[in-house]
C-alpha cells in the first residue's frame, strides 16, 4: 500500500487529499467487471493492489482503506443500479439488466459524509465517449453518465453503508439475482466468478 501512495502529499488538507486518493484509485486500475471474486481474500484491499484491473467493489474497498491510512474516516456503500457503462458483454453473463452490489465509498470530510464512486477510469470513459465522473470532495458524486450528457446511471436500491465488506450479504443478494452463476463454474479468461 505504501508503494501505491508514494506520490501522495500527506500534508494536503483532508478534502484535497481525499480527491487525490479518489483519482489515484479511479485511474490506477482499468475498470473490469468480468472477473468477480466474492470470497474474503478476493475482496481485500491488499489483493486489489496486486492487480491492474478491478471492478467497482474492489476499487471502493481500496479507496476506503487508503482513506483510513491517511486518517480520513470511510464507509463502504452498495446499491443495485442500471445503465452502467462498459458492461454490455457483462449483461449477457448476468442475464439481467440490474447490476447488484455496485460499490461506492463515503468519506467523512468537513463534519459530514460525502459519497463517491471511483469505478470508471479515464480510459474506459474515453472508449465509451463520456466524461469521467469527477469528485470535488464536497458533494456526492454517484451518477456516471453513459450516454454523453443525456443518460446516467440509475440507482434502484441502496443497501446502505458498512464499515467492512458485507460478504455474506453480497453473496446472498447476488445469488438471488444471478442464481445461475452459483450453479455453474466460471473461470475463463473472458469471465470468471468465484463465491463463498
Amino acid at each position: 500500500m505504501n508503494e501505491f501512495v508514494k506520490g501522495v502529499d500527506a500534508s494536503l488538507p483532508p478534502t484535497n487529499l481525499a480527491v487525490e486518493l479518489y483519482e489515484l484509485v479511479r485511474n490506477g486500475f482499468l475498470y473490469d467487471p468480468y472477473h468477480l471474486d466474492l470470497r474474503h481474500d478476493g475482496l481485500k484491499a491488499s489483493h486489489v493492489l496486486t492487480k491492474s484491473r478491478a471492478w467497482c467493489v474492489e476499487k471502493a474497498t481500496l479507496l476506503a482503506a487508503l482513506a483510513r491510512k491517511f486518517n480520513i474516516p470511510s464507509r463502504l456503500g452498495y446499491a443495485v443500479v442500471t445503465n452502467h457503462i462498459g458492461v454490455e458483454r457483462l449483461l449477457g453473463y448476468l442475464k439481467r439488466d440490474e447490476i447488484v452490489f455496485h460499490g461506492y465509498v463515503e468519506l467523512y470530510l468537513n463534519n459530514r459524509w460525502v459519497k463517491c464512486t471511483p469505478a470508471f477510469d479515464d480510459r474506459v470513459c474515453m472508449m465509451s465517449g463520456v466524461e469521467p465522473l469527477n469528485w470535488d470532495g464536497e458533494h456526492d458524486s454517484l451518477f456516471q453518465e453513459f450516454e454523453h450528457g443525456k443518460r446516467f446511471m440509475e440507482y434502484l436500491h441502496f443497501y446502505g453503508e458498512f464499515d467492512d465488506v458485507p460478504i455474506d450479504l453480497m453473496n446472498a443478494e447476488m445469488k438471488k439475482y444471478y442464481p445461475h452463476l452459483f450453479e455453474g463454474q466460471f473461470a475463463s479468461r473472458k469471465f470468471s466468478f468465484y463465491h463463498l
